[in-house]
């Protein structure tokens, strides 16, 4: 990852700070830019940087053994990788892998811990967060459980959406394939019934959202739950 400058501040955890807080954490923080694939932490490992997703976004993915990583949550610029820091736990539970490329606030934990300390807000906003992880993971085991292929699809879309800040981003169907646990051919099907429907247009693993309403009618109502438990935090 390659540091670089930026004067912009789309985090939605950072901009919840007053501003004198937020100035102070941000001289502790450099911007990088996200490389898409690359991994940022490992299951146990020490956290060695946190960060603060601007315009990238990251997956959480377990694995198991003879079979591919599959997702179970989303980080975009409505969170944050490390907020078990306010837990005092230093280490990762599951690996992070950059999914989106894109900018991204970065500091250590130990420069985030005395914030923590001195920031009422900022342990607030990352204890809500941590929250709306944990929904986002709980809502994920149910969905994978219960829900057909296409709406899962969907709900993944949608939510890839929400952190892509752009209408069309890159994704094969493998890629859909191993982030939902399912095999190739199942998100085939499945997102051949999207574009027939005229809900998504794709090719050589470009995905263009063509209708965004479509896609919240066929997703399953895991969608909207985890969108409104983020929407009632950060309002």
């Amino acid at each position: 990852m390659r540091a670089i400058k930026s004067r912009t501040v789309a985090n939605k955890i950072i901009n919840g700070l007053p501003l004198k807080e937020r100035r102070r954490l941000l001289a502790s923080c450099e911007t990088v830019e996200l490389v898409f694939g690359d991994t940022l932490s490992l299951p146990n490992d020490l956290l060695q940087f946190i960060y603060f997703p601007v315009t990238s976004f990251i997956s959480l993915v377990a694995r198991v053994q003879n079979h591919p990583p599959m997702e179970l949550a989303l980080i975009g610029n409505e969170g944050m990788l490390g907020a078990s820091l306010v837990l005092g736990v230093d280490t990762a539970p599951l690996e992070s892998v950059v999914q989106g490329a894109g900018t991204a606030w970065r500091m250590k934990p130990s420069e985030l811990e005395p914030e923590l300390r001195l920031s009422p807000m900022l342990n607030r906003l990352v204890s809500r967060y941590l929250y709306s992880l944990a929904t986002q993971l709980s809502q994920s085991a149910v969905c994978t459980q219960f829900h057909t292929i296409e709406a899962r699809l969907a709900r993944w879309l949608l939510m890839t959406h929400d952190r892509a800040h752009a209408d069309e981003f890159h994704l094969t169907h493998q890629f859909l394939a191993d982030m939902l646990g399912v095999q190739r051919g199942a998100v085939t099907i499945a997102a051949s019934a999207l574009k027939q429907k005229k809900l998504i247009h794709y090719t050589r693993g470009q995905i263009h959202i063509l209708s965004r309403n479509g896609l919240e009618e066929t997703a399953c109502e895991c969608y909207s739950v985890i969108a409104n438990v983020e929407k009632r935090l950060f309002k």
